[in-house]
């Protein structure tokens, strides 16, 4: 009896733990390094902050390339970020052909 008393406590005091370590652990947007990578960010409005000036959208990280919003993949793809659009082309991403 005491045993289940003890496990259910344990149990009980792991979950309210773990929302707040993985809230202390997980980063903020994912962001460029000082050394020049391309500016990934996690939400739309990050991004549109980064760049006010230019056009966000979501890149699908491992083929390189970019959807606008309103296209099919947008913010969808498995890997992916959203990005300034000038920062993408510079970097050699590029739009997608197929309009989705």
């Amino acid at each position: 009896m005491f045993r289940r008393f003890f496990a259910s406590l344990i149990l009980a005091s792991a979950l309210l733990v773990a929302p707040t370590l993985a809230a202390q652990q997980s980063p903020a947007p994912k962001t460029a390094a000082a050394s020049g990578e391309l500016a990934q960010f996690d939400t739309e409005s990050a991004a549109q902050q980064h760049c006010p000036k230019d056009t966000v959208v979501w890149l699908n990280t491992n083929s390189g390339i970019y959807h606008e919003k309103g296209m099919r993949w947008y913010g969808k793809t498995k890997h992916g970020a959203y990005v300034c659009r000038a920062e993408a082309d510079a970097a050699g991403d590029r739009d997608t052909r197929n309009g989705q």
